[in-house]
């Protein structure tokens, strides 16, 4: 494994920036690059120069499978030029892994093109991870988002404990603020009345794969922020969460979506599905 340290993660960061400035999103709501914008990027100052890399990439994508028309399409790019005329040179629109593949044929001297390696071979292993997880039956998706919020959740502690909440109760209430914002002003102990729990049951074992997906979006976002904005007492902090949450929610309303409290309670908990996963593999063994 790799380890990116301070000076490098930032220049990654800036790195990521400046490709993700030249990216499009066509009527299908698809990504991707325009060549000649990214050919500038990448400092190539003759066009002819980066077709050639351009070629290399075809006869890549050709052999790994897939189809050069899926990735890299024949377009018409207009360029503003210095006295703001707009002139319309012939190029082509590029997908995520058409940039890919050109980042591995171009010129491995400049540093642009280093980071742009680093940012499709990201963006690239992010959608296969998504692809991934998409192809998941509900109890395993929610299995991996139920763990990833347990991982988040330790995180979004100790940030909290960073920004001044430093008992248990206070953090119940820090905890408390981030649900309202999510919920409508429903506290834990109300949701938890709300899907009908017994005592000894935990709310997020009781969520669906898009209800725990809003709250991992809450935790990781509230963690962020209080880091990011250097929060240091316990109400900024609960007012945080609470924003975060509100933001969360906002978003899900104007995408048509449903409130999370409106959302069906599985009757299974996720820990239910966790001892199934283990015996099956505990089986699996024996056999």
């Amino acid at each position: 494994m790799v380890l990116i340290y301070g000076d490098d993660m930032n220049e990654i960061k800036e790195g990521n920036q400046l490709f993700e400035d030249i990216k499009h999103i066509n009527e299908y709501d698809s990504e991707f690059w325009y060549a000649r914008e990214l050919a500038k990027l990448l400092e190539y100052k003759d066009f002819r120069n980066f077709i050639k890399v351009i070629n290399k990439a075809k006869e890549a994508c050709l052999n790994s499978g897939n189809k050069i028309e899926e990735h890299i399409v024949e377009v018409t790019e207009e360029i503003v030029h210095g006295n703001n005329a707009v002139k319309k040179y012939p190029s082509f629109a590029l997908s995520r892994y058409a940039c890919y593949l050109i980042m591995q044929n171009a010129d491995p001297r400049k540093k642009i093109v280093a980071l742009g390696q680093t940012y499709f071979a990201m963006q690239t292993r992010k959608q296969e991870l998504l692809d991934e997880f998409n192809k998941l039956s509900e109890e395993k998706k929610r299995l991996a988002i139920r763990n990833d919020l347990k991982e988040h959740n330790k995180k979004l502690v100790d940030a909290a404990k960073e920004a001044g909440v430093e008992t248990s109760i206070e953090y119940a209430t820090f905890q408390n603020y981030g649900y309202m914002g999510l919920y409508g002003g429903l506290t834990a102990k109300d949701i938890h009345t709300r899907k009908g729990l017994k005592k000894s049951h935990k709310i997020l074992d009781y969520m669906g794969s898009t209800e725990l997906a809003a709250n991992l979006f809450r935790a990781t976002q509230t963690e962020e922020k209080l880091k990011r904005d250097n929060i240091k007492n316990k109400t900024e902090a609960n007012e945080t969460h609470y924003e975060v949450g509100k933001k969360v929610r906002d978003t899900i309303e104007d995408l048509g979506g449903t409130m999370p409290e409106n959302l069906e309670t599985p009757s299974k908990s996720v820990k239910k599905i966790e001892n199934e996963q283990k015996k099956l593999k505990k089986d699996s063994k024996k056999d």
